[in-house]
């Protein structure tokens, strides 16, 4: 193996994926919502200015209250549905444990 094809495999081998988040933002009015995003602060910005969501459009995204990286898109996914499914209070749990 020449160093061209050495270099080029250690760049490859050194690359992990990165990771998914699932997260929590508060409206104004105190409603969560629940996404996913591999930047979630960087989505927040975009549900801050009015563009992230229609969710926001009513009552305006006021924080980034809870994220949880996980190992991929699809383990987002399934960690966003199970979380949409829990009741408010439980949603307002994991809020206050994250904290």
């Amino acid at each position: 193996m020449n160093d061209t094809a050495r270099s080029a495999t250690a760049a490859f081998e050194d690359v992990t994926p990165k990771p998914w988040f699932v997260y929590l933002v508060r409206a104004a009015n105190g409603a969560l919502y629940c996404g996913i995003s591999d930047d979630p602060h960087k989505r927040f910005a975009k549900h801050q200015s009015g563009k992230g969501a229609r969710f926001f459009h009513s009552s305006p995204a006021v924080a980034l209250v809870y994220t949880e990286a996980l190992e991929s898109k699809g383990a987002a996914l399934r960690q966003e549905l199970a979380i949409k499914k829990l009741s408010k209070a439980a949603k307002e749990l994991l809020v206050t444990a994250q904290r």
